[in-house]
Formats: C-alpha cells, sequence, structure tokens
C-alpha cells in the first residue's frame, strides 16, 4: 500500500477541520479522503458544493465500511456510538482512528479494545496532546527520574470557557443522553489521558466534587474539583470549569528530586540540589531546605499536532512506526473521568479505581432516562481552532 484511503464519519466541527484544513492544505502525507459520511444531508451537499464527485458520499456509516473505497477510517461523530463505528470497522479489518473520548463508559470502550485485539487493523486515538513538546518532555524526564519520587500533581485547567450559545448549538451537547457528561468528556479527554500519561501511573482512588449547571442552563457538570490518591503515597488535584474567563492552564507536577511546572507554553525545571527527603531526614537544620537550580528546558515544537497524530497513524499502518497513541490506550482517560463524575453524582464519596463499570453504567442509564430534550440553535461546521 503505498497510499491510505481516509473515509471520515461527521464532517461537523472537527470532521470538517480535518478534511478542509488537515488533509485539504496537504498537512497529511501519504494519505487521502476517498469518502464522508453524515446523517445530515445538509453537510454531504456542503461538501459536494466544494469537492464535486472527487470522493464518495454516504448517509449511513455501515454502508461506508461495507463499500470497499476505505482503506480507514475517523471517527467524528457525538461520543456514544464511537465504540459501535470502531468495532465494526475493526471487525472489517478496517484501520481505525477514533476521535477523543474514545467512548463515554468503560464498559462499552472495553468491549471496543477487546475487538481491536481481534483484529488485525490499526488502532489509534485522536490524542494529539501527546505530540505537544512540553508534555513529551515532562514524561521523558518523569521516567528518567528528574523528579525523584512522586509527591503531588495539580493541574487547573479552567481556560475552556463557553458560552450558552456553544451549548445549544447541538441537540447532543451537554445532556446526559446525548453527550454522556459535561467538561469532563467534551473539554477534558486530553488532559485525563496526559495526567496519567505524563505521570507514569493511574491514581487508585478519586473523589469528585461537581457542579452542575453552575454556569449555563446545562443538565451536566460545567465546574469540577477532583483530588486524586496515587499508590505511591502521592495526591493530585484537578481542577477545571467551562464558565471562567480568562482562566488558567498550569500543570504542576512535584517530586522529592523538583518540581515539573508547564505553563504558558514553556517548562519550567526547579531541580532540588539535594534531594528533599533526604535533605527532610538528615539535616541538623530547623528551617533549612534544599539549594535548588531553576532550568527553562528545551521542548520540540509541533506545528500541527491532529496532522502529527494522522501522519503517525499512517506511519504505523505502512510499517514504519510505533503509535504515539495506541486506540487501546483510550479506556484510561474514560475510566478516570468516570470515577470523578460517579463520585460526583455520590456527593465526593471515594471511588476506587478501576471502577465498578455496570454501577456507574446504571447509574448512568437513569440519568439517561430522564434527560431534558433541547431547542437547538441552527449553526453550520465551525473552525475549531483555539477552542483546544
Amino acid at each position: 500500500m503505498d497510499e491510505v484511503r481516509f473515509g471520515i464519519i461527521g464532517i461537523g466541527n472537527m470532521g470538517s477541520t480535518y478534511l478542509y484544513k488537515t488533509f485539504g492544505e496537504g498537512q497529511v502525507q501519504g494519505g487521502r479522503v476517498s469518502a464522508v459520511c453524515d446523517i445530515d444531508p445538509s453537510r454531504l451537499d456542503g461538501v459536494r458544493e466544494k469537492l464535486g464527485d472527487s470522493i464518495a458520499y454516504f448517509s449511513d456509516y455501515h454502508e461506508m465500511l461495507a463499500s470497499g473505497l476505505i482503506d480507514a477510517v475517523m471517527i467524528e461523530t457525538p461520543h456514544y456510538i464511537h465504540p459501535d463505528i470502531a468495532i465494526e470497522a475493526l471487525g472489517r479489518g478496517i484501520h481505525t482512528l477514533c476521535d477523543k473520548p474514545a467512548g463515554v463508559y468503560t464498559k462499552q470502550v472495553e468491549e471496543m479494545n477487546e475487538a481491536a485485539r481481534r483484529s488485525s487493523a490499526v488502532f489509534g486515538i485522536m490524542f494529539n496532546q501527546r505530540m505537544n513538546g512540553v508534555y513529551k518532555r515532562m514524561r521523558e524526564m518523569i521516567a528518567e527520574g528528574a523528579i525523584g519520587e512522586l509527591q503531588r500533581v495539580n493541574w487547573i485547567i479552567t481556560d475552556w470557557f463557553r458560552t450558552q450559545f456553544y451549548y445549544d448549538s447541538g441537540s447532543w451537547r451537554a445532556t446526559w443522553d446525548g453527550e454522556g457528561g459535561g467538561v469532563l468528556i467534551n473539554q477534558c479527554p486530553h488532559q485525563l489521558d496526559l495526567v496519567s500519561w505524563i505521570v507514569g501511573e493511574m491514581p487508585e482512588a478519586v473523589r469528585g466534587f461537581c457542579k452542575y449547571g453552575k454556569w449555563h442552563d446545562v443538565e451536566i457538570e460545567d465546574e469540577v474539583t477532583a483530588y486524586f490518591e496515587y499508590k505511591c503515597g502521592a495526591d493530585g488535584v484537578f481542577i477545571t470549569t467551562t464558565g471562567e474567563t480568562p482562566g488558567t492552564n498550569r500543570l504542576e507536577i512535584s517530586g522529592s528530586g523538583g518540581k515539573l511546572l508547564a505553563e504558558g507554553g514553556k517548562l519550567i525545571y526547579t531541580k532540588n540540589k539535594i534531594d528533599g527527603m533526604e535533605f527532610l531526614r538528615t539535616t541538623d537544620k530547623l528551617f533549612g531546605k534544599p539549594e535548588t537550580e531553576r532550568i527553562e528546558v528545551e521542548c520540540e515544537a509541533c506545528e500541527n499536532m491532529h496532522a502529527a497524530i494522522i501522519n503517525n497513524f499512517i506511519a504505523r499502518i505502512l510499517g514504519k512506526e510505533e503509535l504515539v497513541a495506541p486506540g487501546e490506550e483510550g479506556v484510561r482517560g474514560v475510566e478516570l473521568m468516570n470515577a470523578i463524575e460517579l463520585s460526583g453524582w455520590l456527593g465526593g464519596e471515594r471511588v476506587t479505581l478501576p471502577i465498578d463499570g455496570e454501577r456507574y453504567l446504571a447509574l448512568l442509564s437513569e440519568k439517561r432516562a430522564t434527560s431534558r430534550a433541547k431547542t437547538v440553535r441552527a449553526v453550520g461546521p465551525t473552525c475549531t481552532e483555539g477552542s483546544y
């Protein structure tokens, strides 16, 4: 195979961005879009006006997957059906790149992962933030022992400001039945993936304090404070909201050997000249602490992280590279999101990981059964640059 033929299922905001910008502007090497699928005829008509008969058009994804016109598929649909599409595609031997999140609850994602294990096709997930040079370097430095023994993980990610008009722009948005959650499942899947990918381990327990419709007329959570407990004894705090502006994006990971701080596109390493725990146990000073060295760490730049994931996916299909974001790893962020959400539903109760997936699904199903219908304000596909 010299060129991978892609089908895009769902040509809303992200699907159209991939179609017109990522592929259309030549940011992808070794792949082209050969088909698109959407249940909205007006979206298909809009693409046909621009691209004519150069690609195939489908209103049913089953027909696209059975057409023989694609080698790989990109899933850009509402969250609940990600696993259904992926399972069928993988069963047909079609390489599958799923946008985040992998799914809404762990049970369906585990079923998707099992389908991937049975398939010979490549399965990836659009965790484009793994291509961010700052986060890649943090992961490398922690693995190399730069911060010593892990002590604390703090992430304040409150620059997701969203308007009421945004939430009203889609019938599926901000509903338990259509989306399955709020800021955790829509805005934060990357951070919920990165927080374990960078550190190298998942928390063993979580407490979640979620506010539902605090800032918007929505039924889902639009503000969250979560507390993490790690097996090694470290603690973590994760704070997020879509109702605060200008907001903050600050990740700080501390250990006995020093601290890594990611903020504003920079990575600062404050290194203890003597391990903090060693100093604590051996010093005869009442108020002393180790001397430190402040280092601004050089990080590799990546101009388009979405394109980088697609190019890495193609390279894996062609046998040239290993995947940066294997699809099977999508379950980690879903598990963490489910744990925070479950704790929030239970008033901040401590939830251990792995969670009870059946219990979570039962409670989610109750919420879906009473999820309110929405009046949608008509909005076409929108450029999403700057929103992630």
